[in-house]
């Protein structure tokens, strides 16, 4: 038997296909059915079954067989779709959480004191200029519950979408919260009363569902990419990733697809926030290895910071005040390389030692919209999604905190390009003191010079 460590073992495993997760592990299949092709010139592709036509680009998702693609006069490449499940960090399998109805509680505390996040970017300092009016923001995720009391006024139902075609709608499947999080960090607005409040509350929440249960589709991804340039959004989160994915082969047609995307995504106006990954790996000095889709051309891409220690005696002197690593600091799992990330922002760290010690470790991660899946009619089965809040950690929550910050860039500066936004987060951003750039590229995000 041959030893492989936890790095090695994802080189490994995704050496052939790479995948796409929202968590740190993931496996990848081909479809035999499902294809991503390049398209020679413009007019119908007969034959084929077009799941996705991706206008403003010349690529289009297909259905069909080998042998029909190869027959197709207006096919000039293609490859297999990609099948992804994901199984996330175990972090925040276990981390708690409880019901809306219960959230005037809160153990105690104001929902605001759990979002450290928030406070540490000085999001309600920004809010004294805007609040992220006439600006729009796509969540390319696990779908969002449209019936969680802090995201139902920021969601804009008419344009939401559901891209997986398992013939539900937008909001998520069974107790995916994933998406239901990422998108309260961007756009959570509790009226001022009890709950939670993201970067941007006052944006136009996009919902983009490209997961389905456990499951994913590259081309998905792709397509929901280019339909939240087609629906004029200013910003669009994507806290998913594939790594690593080899250069070569049907990779390089992968990453072709992509940047094809990403470039029409810019150019129409449309901000690409990405989530770094999950994998501790060094981007930089990975060889022929590539991550996407935060390597991808125009990419914002972010690593996670967190602190240790936050509302709990982390250093043991009886001082729940003390942090042994600040909010700024790097979280374990995040990857990083100078030129891979564009900034890093707070997605939440975790001290496995402290886990199960009766410690609020959790509190180390980040606060905000998820929801229960339940069983209301007694039968022993889960039947329905009950609103709440919790805590997630990953680049996946730092992804969105940028995402909101560029809503609200884009909002004090309306005439402001994709461009003209991250030039002027990337300028407002430092790297901390003693900290590596590596894990940074431009720096931490500051929303308030940003502004």
């Amino acid at each position: 038997m041959v030893d492989i460590d936890r790095r090695t073992f994802l080189t490994v495993s995704g050496a052939t296909l790479g995948g796409i997760a929202t968590g740190s592990t993931v496996t990848a299949a081909t479809r035999t059915d499902r294809f991503i092709v390049q398209t020679k010139s413009k007019g119908r592709l007969d034959g084929l079954d077009v799941v996705h036509e991706m206008p403003g680009v010349k690529y289009a998702v297909v259905e069909g067989s080998e042998n029909e693609l190869r027959r197709s006069k207006r096919v000039k490449d293609f490859a297999p779709d990609v099948e992804i499940t994901l199984n996330e960090p175990e972090a925040n399998a276990q981390a708690p959480t409880f019901e809306a109805a219960d959230a005037s509680d809160y153990e105690g505390q104001p929902g605001d004191f759990y979002q450290w996040d928030k406070a540490d970017l000085n999001v309600p300092e920004a809010h004294e200029t805007t609040e992220g009016e006439g600006t729009r923001v796509a969540v390319i995720d696990s779908g969002v519950l449209e019936t969680h009391p802090d995201l139902a006024g920021p969601l804009n139902l008419d344009l939401s979408r559901n891209f997986t075609g398992d013939g539900g709608d937008h909001n998520p499947v069974g107790g995916d919260d994933h998406g239901t999080h990422v998108a309260g960090i961007v756009a959570a607005d509790n009226g001022g009363g009890i709950g939670v409040n993201g970067t941007a509350p006052k944006t136009d929440l996009v919902d983009c569902r490209v997961f389905s249960g456990e499951g994913a589709s590259f081309a998905d991804v792709v397509a929901a990419v280019v339909y939240s340039a087609n629906v004029d959004a200013d910003v669009a989160n994507l806290s998913l990733g594939a790594y690593p994915i080899p250069r070569q082969a049907n990779g390089q047609f992968y990453g072709k697809v992509l940047n094809s995307a990403m470039t029409y995504a810019n150019k129409e106006g449309t901000l690409l926030v990405i989530a770094a990954g999950n994998d501790e790996a060094d981007l930089q000095h990975d060889k022929n290895f590539i991550s996407l889709p935060n390597e991808g051309a125009q990419a914002v891409s972010v690593s996670a910071t967190g602190p240790i220690g936050y509302g709990w005696d982390a250093d043991g002197d009886g001082e729940v005040t003390d942090l042994a690593a600040p909010p700024e600091s790097p979280a374990f799992y995040t990857n990083y390389g100078t030129n891979a990330v564009t900034l890093g922002a707070p997605g939440g760290d975790a001290d496995s030692d402290a886990i199960g010690t009766g410690v609020p470790w959790f509190n180390d991660l980040v606060f905000n919209t998820v929801f229960t899946y339940e069983d209301t009619d007694g039968d022993g089965e889960p039947d329905t999604q009950v609103p709440g809040y919790g805590w997630k950690a990953g680049t996946s929550m730092a992804s969105p905190n940028v995402a909101g910050a560029a809503a609200l860039v884009k909002s004090a500066n309306p005439n402001y390009s994709a461009n003209q936004v991250e030039a002027a987060l990337k300028q407002a951003a430092d790297v901390p003191e003693d900290y590596d750039k590596a894990y940074y590229g431009s720096g931490y995000l500051n929303i308030v010079d940003a502004l």
